[in-house]
């Protein structure tokens, strides 16, 4: 039997961590505060010095994070926010329910983020924000998207989920902006034990919209002062990440230290793409996701799952092609191209060298092997 590697193993910082997450979550138990606690209030402290900001507020997903986010930042409905159409489907979601729409502009090949050079054809005068995803862990361009922002007079609202600790010139990633929206989701580099999220912005004003809106939209319990939602993020989780986030930079140093030896194991790889970096960027490499073209990218995932290696596809579809926004009429055929050739391959911080080895001698294999023969493993 093949040697089964996950896409993702969290057991090693688990067990590493395990009589202190046991006691984070025994004080929390024996305290019985559960929601928007002492915890809560030294997270949002101790991540606000972590990047850097006035102020952090926890939510309790990356999903509300964006939605009181954008509308913290003053997005209303028939308002426009140019994004990008390659991300989870939250990030045009989240526009959505605010009643604005989501503007596709299409991606770069090189960094499967935004293209820098389309947002400005795109802007209208309906125009109110640019919403970038640091996708992968890897920065966004975000230089010439705030001068385009200050230019235009634009709000920009990073989506930074999978882009926790990362930088882009020095600066944290989500602290650029105006806006900075974070996933703890459990796969996530820093990640909860179930949904939690944060907002991080140095405006006064933003965050105590952002406050008031994560509770009913009261500043005073039951003294509400508009519609707001119950998006608060609980005790146990604000816990288990005050335990976590001091060994965040280690982790990915090690996630920067697994896509090294990716690097080095895959280049040259005919019919192979590896992540290529950018200039003045802090990758932390929430995936390492790699291109694998001419249709052949399912059958190499089928080749790999045959002999025990996990992969997963960040985005099979683009969000432009999906229902909800096919209407729209968006054109971005580089990331309906990627679409079909991304994969992303095991990794996290603790992986050992033996397996990705082992990964690499496997993907050699299918990307020699002939397409039949990986189809018949496959069946």
């Amino acid at each position: 039997m093949p040697v089964k590697i996950p896409v993702l193993d969290l057991k090693p910082e688990i067990e590493f961590l395990w009589d202190d997450l046991l006691s984070a979550i025994e004080g929390v138990l024996k305290s019985g505060h559960f929601i928007m606690g002492p915890n809560v209030n030294a997270f949002e402290a101790e991540v606000a010095a972590y990047l850097g900001v006035k102020h952090a507020i926890g939510v309790n997903s990356g999903t509300d994070a964006l939605v009181i986010g954008l509308k913290a930042a003053g997005i209303a409905p028939g308002d426009e926010v140019i994004t990008t159409p390659f991300t989870f489907f939250a990030t045009a979601e989240a526009v959505s329910l605010l009643g604005a729409t989501p503007v596709f502009v299409d991606i770069d090949p090189e960094t499967f983020n935004i293209d820098v050079d389309l947002i400005e054809p795109a802007i209208t005068p309906s125009t109110r924000a640019i919403l970038p995803v640091h996708l992968y862990g890897q920065a966004a361009s975000m230089d010439p998207i705030m001068h385009l922002a200050e230019k235009y007079q634009l709000k920009v609202i990073e989506d930074t989920a999978q882009a926790f600790g990362g930088e882009y010139r020095g600066k944290k990633l989500g602290t650029i902006g105006d806006v900075g929206c974070f996933s703890f989701f459990p796969s996530k580099n820093l990640g909860a034990f179930g949904d939690a999220g944060l907002i991080a912005t140095n405006s006064d004003q933003i965050a105590a919209a952002a406050r008031m809106l994560r509770v009913h939209g009261s500043k005073q319990k039951y003294f509400n002062e508009t519609i707001g939602y119950n998006s608060r993020l609980d005790e146990l989780q604000a816990a288990i990440l005050r335990v976590k986030l001091p060994h965040i930079d280690q982790w990915n140093e090690g996630r920067r230290q697994a896509a090294s030896r990716y690097h080095t194991l895959l280049s040259g790889l005919p019919g192979l793409v590896i992540p290529a970096p950018v200039p003045d960027a802090l990758h932390v490499y929430h995936q390492y996701t790699v291109r694998i073209g001419e249709g052949r990218r399912d059958l190499v995932q089928q080749h790999l799952a045959a002999n025990g290696i996990s992969t997963m596809v960040y985005y099979p579809v683009a969000l432009h092609r999906l229902p909800p926004y096919a209407g729209l009429g968006a054109s971005c055929p580089v990331a309906e191209a990627l679409a079909t050739e991304v994969l992303s391959l095991p990794l996290w911080p603790q992986l050992e060298p033996t397996l990705q080895e082992r990964v690499a001698e496997v993907l050699q294999q299918a990307l020699f092997a002939k397409a039949e023969t990986i189809g018949r493993e496959g069946k």
